[in-house]
């Protein structure tokens, strides 16, 4: 371990809060048969751990990110990620903002729980394929991977931000069904973001979908909606 590496863990551990060690745990369901099984917590805040990154992410070289990122302690994987999405946002070179977006793909056995991915995925991979082929989106998609299935889904909100709808659409309806609760919140936040951007456009994906969608996307979906409206979706009458 380098000598900077050594010194963000150790940055993190002064900033961290022994009930919230005890906390996180059960927050991201790190218990026996749980979806995040065994990972460990310092207890540290998240705006503690972006500052911390932002303070370093402009030194630390990728060997330094990648023992950050491949660390057992959540928070220390996070600032390493963290680091490496400001980094690519400042990066002007399209030849190493693919460089950082390979080096993000071969750390996603790192990306293990919903807030690692949520706060990465579509800062770096939906940013820079915004205008490019997205087959390898549809590839996590099929991966049978819960966390490469949310980085697919969560990774078009970039996309929806500028307005174009279509793979998330796609994503939306080959992952609607799929049996992990965590699964259809992404799902159905994607399409209540799209609803935001187009209201007919989520409208008309969900009255096509809406009776064989798990409620749990479809309530995520439809949370913006009119009352009456979203009465007629939870009942059937649309």
């Amino acid at each position: 371990m380098s000598l900077l590496t050594e010194q963000i863990i150790e940055a993190l551990k002064d900033k961290a809060i022994p009930e919230k060690a005890a906390f996180f745990p059960k927050f991201f369901k790190a218990g026996p048969g749980e979806y995040g099984e065994g990972d460990q917590f310092l207890g540290v805040k998240v705006p503690d751990q972006r500052a911390i990154a932002k303070q370093f992410y402009r030194e630390i070289s990728l060997p330094e990110l990648s023992e950050l990122i491949q660390n057992p302690f959540h928070e220390v994987r996070l600032t390493g990620l963290l680091a490496l999405v400001y980094r690519f946002e400042k990066e002007k070179s399209e030849a190493v903002k693919k460089e950082l977006v390979d080096f993000y793909l071969s750390h996603l056995d790192f990306v293990n729980n919903w807030d690692l991915v949520d706060t990465t995925c579509h800062l770096i991979l939906g940013t820079f394929y915004w205008k490019k082929e997205k087959d390898q989106f549809y590839s996590l998609a099929d991966s049978g991977h819960l966390w490469r299935q949310r980085i697919a889904m969560i990774s078009s909100l970039y996309w929806i931000k500028k307005g174009e709808f279509s793979d998330a659409l796609s994503l939306a309806e080959k992952l609607k069904n799929h049996p992990h609760d965590l699964m259809h919140k992404a799902v159905g936040w994607m399409l209540r973001e799209i609803g935001n951007k187009d209201f007919e456009a989520e409208f008309q994906f969900l009255k096509t979908h809406y009776r064989t969608m798990p409620r749990t996307a479809l309530r995520y979906a439809i949370e913006k909606f009119p009352e009456e409206l979203r009465q007629d979706f939870l009942k059937g009458r649309v």
